[in-house]
């Protein structure tokens, strides 16, 4: 009844990371061969760990960008399937008879957005912004609704 994939905001592609790592070891090493010209030796030593800890932290921004969340809704059950950066899957079902969609204010932060039902509480969608948040929550609302009130169409009782 209702779909909807998650995945966190990656602006570069493989390629553009690509480059982008490019560029910043071309940098350092610019740098540390100006300061090695210059007398300064020891800063190449610094100008390597700095290009070691840029090139891991944009590693670590590539691998976290395969994690996704699916929502699923069905009839009787709403499914969140989580994936992790490696891969593991992670499984969580809710009766949706039960369901409440709750946007959770925070002064100064980005809302929680929650599936609360009979004691139960998950957040969905943490790596979404706000107004992505909202329009989650809109149309979660909206498919909610639509599945407790069922419109049934008979064209025999339609006025010809």
């Amino acid at each position: 009844m209702f779909e909807a994939v998650i995945v966190p905001h990656r602006s570069l592609s493989r390629r553009g990371m690509l480059r982008l790592q490019a560029v910043i070891i071309g940098l350092c090493c610019l740098t540390a061969l100006r300061f090695w010209l210059l007398g300064a030796w020891p800063v190449l030593a610094f100008s390597f760990v700095e290009i070691g800890i840029a090139v891991f932290l944009l590693h670590l921004n590539v691998q976290r960008a395969r994690a996704s969340e699916m929502v699923l809704l069905s009839e009787d059950a709403l499914r969140v399937v989580r994936t992790d950066r490696h891969g593991r899957r992670q499984e969580s079902s809710i009766n949706s008879a039960w369901l409440n969609v709750v946007m959770e204010e925070a002064p100064g932060r980005v809302p929680k957005l929650l599936l609360v039902a009979r004691g139960a509480r998950e957040e969905i969608g943490a790596v979404l912004g706000e107004r992505e948040k909202r329009d989650l929550a809109a149309a979660l609302r909206s498919a909610l609704y639509d599945a407790r009130n069922p419109r049934f169409d008979n064209p025999q009782l339609r006025d010809c």
